[in-house]
């Protein structure tokens, strides 16, 4: 078949299959799709074949769920069936969860949970004595996907970047959250804002830049960490409040910028430590090259006050030597002698 000749599958309606026909009937008259995949089990085959009688210009295609009682087995072939939609090329995917056992329907819904999927459902007011819809009372209803209004792949990748240090991604992903704005409660949205700019503050934190990174911090945290609090969420408190103790050793960089200090040499080798985490081994070489000269540097100020950088700490007595030992420097084993 050429492309040419290739029909378009625009939509498609992904279907838990129980034994009747009537909702899911109705369904796909609703949705209007051009490609069907039925998940039925081995119960609910015939079901499955009359609908396909019913609706014969439609693509269609039966998967079946071989335990109709496994939440895995329902998993796993709503999966194969969401890789088949993606083969047909669908720009829509919908799926009924109205028929089938409610393992099917809840193996189902994992199974699309996160995947831009529109989940439907047929209900109404009247049923019968076994709790089906009666015919000619469905209504189709819209399920909106919780992972989409709680943001559970974003924060997932969110806790995934930070863990790591990926201060940039991490940041992405919050940007990401805060760009679907009708989803976010006032607090939710305060929160994540001011999370952003703590996250902004590590970042050029990270990047050396530590004025910057304090006056992004601080103007986030305080917030953020409250906000966590009035939810008790116990996890953010206790990373907040970690990072917030934190805090006092990079006030102390700020108040010392320029100069080469004992907690300015325990940062930088806290970045080459993560550097090296993270796998980049070269920018943590480079980090550890400098911190071997930052601890001669370091060292030497912290017990006499001279700042080889800083002409103006320089005893006057060796102001001559020190000027003629600065303008010779080669490298590292002449800032170490």
């Amino acid at each position: 078949m050429t492309n040419q000749n290739k029909p378009k599958i625009e939509r498609v309606l992904i279907a838990t299959v129980g034994y009747t026909e009537d909702p899911l009937q109705y369904s796909i008259v609703e949705h209007e799709p051009q490609g069907l995949l039925l998940l039925a089990s081995q119960d609910s085959l015939d079901t499955a074949a009359s609908i396909r009688r019913s609706f014969n210009d439609l693509h269609s295609q039966v998967l079946i769920i071989e335990d109709a009682e496994s939440l895995i087995e329902s998993f796993k072939t709503t999966r194969k069936a969401y890789s088949i939609a993606k083969r047909w090329e669908a720009k829509a995917v919908i799926a009924d969860l109205s028929g089938g056992t409610k393992p099917m329907t809840a193996g189902a819904a994992l199974a699309l949970s996160g995947l831009g999927v529109t989940f439907s459902y047929i209900g109404g007011g009247k049923r019968d004595q076994h709790g089906r819809v009666v015919t000619g009372s469905e209504e189709l209803r819209l399920l909106e996907d919780p992972t989409e209004r709680f943001h559970e792949l974003e924060l997932r990748a969110f806790r995934n970047a930070w863990n790591y240090g990926r201060m940039d991604a991490a940041a992405d992903n919050l940007k990401y959250i805060l760009h679907r704005e009708s989803l976010l409660s006032p607090s939710e949205k305060k929160f994540y804002e001011h999370l952003l700019f703590v996250v902004l503050g590590l970042s050029s934190w990270d990047r050396f830049h530590h004025s910057k990174a304090l006056e992004e911090i601080e103007g986030g945290l305080p917030i953020a960490l409250a906000i966590a609090e009035a939810w008790h969420h116990g996890s953010k408190v206790r990373v907040l409040s970690e990072l917030e103790s934190q805090l006092d050793q990079l006030r102390t960089i700020v108040a010392k910028t320029g100069y080469p200090t004992l907690p300015l040499l325990a940062d930088l080798l806290a970045n080459a430590d993560r550097r090296a985490e993270a796998g980049h081994y070269d920018d943590a070489v480079a980090r550890l090259y400098r911190a071997l000269e930052l601890a001669a540097e370091a060292d030497l100020y912290h017990r006499t006050g001279i700042a080889l950088n800083k002409p103006a700490s320089w005893p006057s007595s060796l102001k001559p030597f020190l000027q003629e030992r600065s303008e010779k420097l080669l490298g590292l084993q002449s800032v170490l002698d």
